[in-house]
């Protein structure tokens, strides 16, 4: 895990010391135990390093004898698989990055197709034009961000980074943002910071002279509809696909532990870690203290104690809301106002004090149908079943000035992609949230909370193998009876009972609703203040609706707006939140 950056020049000229220095200032969160760069006429590359595999030996860039340059942000899971197919390689070090520096010469740009892992690539290549590649894992799981300006082209880990190195003004997209409001996270490759793109999930770009001249794309998906297969053939399939995942994704030279919320994902990835470790599971669990919220810190306690996990628990609360929150909107450089970033920052903040790795339960819910809004997909219209995302936040709250009639656009055209491509309703669901909601919504949130407190996180369901044995099963077997991720709740049931896993589901509901509530009158008249609430929001209607932030629907969008205007403050006015409190920083000029 780590940070990675880069220039190449259109003029052929040498990039500048100055800006480079700035790119690796900006990313060291991302990699606290060094760095290093590789420049070569027009082009740099730069790494940022949080060692977790091959600790002496595995510094970046990585060379290889044709004169290819390599830095990347992950891990290869397959990395021994790949070095045994390759015997007559040269590996020089242990870095499992090493193996994709060789599929390149040996597979030119499609050299991704081979790879299993999460990650994000740069490779500079002299002898093949001057070419820069850059490749991002199908799902998403590792971060990639480039502008094209008229001197240059830059990539970067975070967009934070490109504006830090002066490399780009920020300023807003209208139409990104306005998709962002309504969803609390934008779509494609597009984001609320104008100019500033994303290397979309499973793409690989190939930059020439500072211009993009060809893009490929790998599926995160298996093709094709549901497969006939029987209950026990789709169990034994999947224990297989999870033991095998959950065994790579524990390969570390540091400690690692994970995430337990106490839902089926967390709960099934502790099951087999507790299988695969002699030494008890650190597990670690959020919970909200001063409020009626329900949270899972008593199921996720009894679960651990069942299997002999290290339980450690974690609180946020009130005055975490007040204290913590404009530095996590700041954090969040591409935003996503979903509300378990809170959680999930003070989860990392814990963890990174004892661990350098966590695993963590991200796809469940996408692989194997896990959400409600995919049990009303299956339904037809005329029994309530309609569109993934039909509604925005402020639909009908009658706060904001204009609310546009666009921001859909780029879901409505992924839903019809996805049924073109031989997919049934219910996987073109799942494989709409895998394109965007995943990458641009939890997996930023995992990622920028994490790194912030040089903590690499991991995802065991985002395999492919996982994939493989969940997304093409029949419906019957994501979801039946009314509950979603049917198959792993069997599975669950089979290896955990206690877990009670057909349960209705218990929820995990961070209570901003009520935080908001308890000092609404202050709050939503520093917001309404803001010109950027002011621009798109009636200021009176702000202030009434955070007011009535106690009630679900208002609650929610006086969250989305409080969070943007922190963000905004934090990314477009260029103010320094880290020592002010919510107020404040609201208040800052």
């Amino acid at each position: 895990m780590c940070g990675i950056a880069g220039l190449m020049m259109r003029d052929g000229s040498a990039p500048k010391d100055a800006v480079l220095d700035r790119l690796i200032t900006a990313l060291g969160h991302r990699g606290p135990d060094g760095s290093g760069r590789h420049i070569a006429g027009d082009t740099a590359l730069l790494q940022t390093r949080l060692a977790i595999i091959d600790l002496t030996t595995g510094d970046q860039p990585l060379y290889e004898p044709g004169g290819a340059a390599l830095v990347a942000n992950g891990e290869i899971y397959n990395y021994i698989e790949l070095k045994a197919a390759m015997p007559d390689t040269p590996f020089r070090t242990a870095s499992d990055c090493e193996a994709a520096l060789f599929l390149y010469r040996r597979d030119g740009v499609q050299y991704a197709k081979a790879l299993r892992g999460m990650y994000s690539i740069a490779i500079h290549d002299p002898t093949a034009g001057g070419s820069l590649v850059l490749s991002r894992d199908p799902f998403g799981i590792k971060p990639l961000y480039y502008v094209e300006t008229p001197s240059a082209f830059a990539f970067a880990s975070e967009p934070g980074a490109l504006i830090k190195a002066g490399l780009i003004d920020p300023k807003l997209d209208e139409e990104a943002r306005d998709t962002f409001l309504q969803l609390q996270f934008s779509c494609g490759r597009d984001l609320p910071l104008k100019g500033i793109k994303r290397v979309l999930p499973g793409e690989t770009l190939i930059v020439r002279q500072g211009r993009i001249v060809e893009r490929h794309r790998l599926p995160a998906l298996p093709q094709g509809g549901p497969e006939p297969i029987t209950e026990a053939e789709a169990l034994a399939r999947l224990d297989d696909a999870l033991r095998d995942s959950v065994r790579v994704h524990q390969r570390s030279d540091v400690p690692y532990g994970m995430f337990l919320s106490g839902g089926i994902d967390s709960s099934a990835i502790l099951r087999i870690m507790a299988d695969l470790n002699d030494a008890p599971v650190v597990a670690f669990t959020a919970g909200f203290d001063g409020t009626t919220v329900q949270d899972e810190r008593s199921h996720a306690r009894m679960l651990a104690k069942r299997l002999g996990a290290q339980h450690e628990e974690v609180s946020f609360g009130q005055k975490d809301f007040n204290q913590l929150l404009p530095r996590i909107a700041a954090a969040i450089d591409d935003p996503t106002a979903d509300y378990a970033v809170l959680p999930s920052w003070a989860l990392a903040e814990r963890a990174a004090q004892d661990l350098k790795v966590v695993l963590c339960g991200e796809g469940g819910d996408e692989l194997f149908g896990g959400y409600g809004r995919y049990r009303s997909v299956l339904r037809p219209w005329w029994m309530g079943g309609k569109s993934i995302r039909g509604k925005g936040v402020f639909d009908r709250l009658g706060v904001l000035r204009d609310v546009s009639s666009t921001w859909r656009d780029s879901i409505a055209g992924r839903e019809a992609s996805d049924s073109m491509d031989g997919l049934n309703r219910l996987q073109a669901a799942q494989a709409t949230d895998c394109q965007d909601w995943l990458p641009n919504d939890l997996l930023v949130k995992l990622d920028r909370c994490l790194m912030a407190h040089g903590l690499e996180g991991r995802t065991p369901f985002l395999d492919p193998v996982v994939a493989q044995a969940a997304f093409r099963l029949p419906d019957v077997l994501k979801i039946r009876e009314g509950r979603g991720k049917w198959i792993l709740r069997k599975w669950l049931d089979q290896h955990l009972p206690e877990a009670d896993a057909f349960a209705r589901k218990r929820g995990f509901t961070v209570p901003v609703g009520a935080w908001i509530k308890s000092d609404a009158a202050r709050l939503g008249a520093a917001v309404a203040r803001q010109d950027c609430i002011a621009e798109i929001a009636h200021p009176d209607r702000v202030i009434a609706l955070f007011k009535a932030a106690d009630k679900k629907r208002e609650g929610q969008a006086a969250w989305v707006l409080l969070f943007y205007a922190l963000w905004h403050k934090a990314w477009i006015e260029r103010v320094d939140p880290h020592s002010a409190t919510t107020l404040e920083a609201l208040e800052a000029a």
